[in-house]
């Protein structure tokens, strides 16, 4: 009887992983089809670059844009269209990290470049030329060396 309840619950378990999975959905969208914010913040910010690819990830829980620009550039949006991540094998430009960080790093790592920049709603993350990755609150302010 009870392994038959066992059996019971892990049906039940993988049937709701396939659906969950099952939601899961990934589009490459054409030109046409690439949000303006997008587009925008490419123009702005990556003018010397061209879009290569835009990857819609849609699932049950999140919606996200993947966006990879020619020089290795990639991008990644939230579902508000708000940039949340770039990542780049050289310099990224000035003008997309906040004022406050970029100045912390050009004070206490003058020798480094910032090659990657993240945010989450906890805190910003940028990684150096040299591997080290630093984190700052949400604010700017410098936390800690990150692992």
């Amino acid at each position: 009887m009870i392994q038959s309840i066992n059996f019971a619950k892990m049906l039940l378990i993988g049937a709701l992983f396939l659906s969950v999975t099952s939601c899961e959905k990934e589009e490459i969208l054409t030109d046409t089809k690439i949000p303006a914010e997008i587009q925008a913040y490419v123009n702005t910010h990556f003018s010397n670059h061209n879009i290569l690819q835009v990857k819609e990830d849609t699932d049950l829980l999140s919606h996200s844009y993947e966006v990879v620009l020619s020089g290795g550039i990639k991008l990644e949006f939230n579902n508000k269209k708000e940039i949340v991540e770039i990542s780049s094998p050289n310099e990224l430009p000035s003008s997309v990290i906040p004022e406050k960080i970029g100045a912390y790093v050009k004070t206490n790592f003058p020798d480094n470049t910032i090659i990657k920049w993240e945010i989450d709603n906890k805190q910003q993350e940028v990684k150096l030329n040299n591997d080290i990755e630093l984190i700052f609150t949400l604010e700017g302010d410098f936390l800690r060396i990150g692992d």
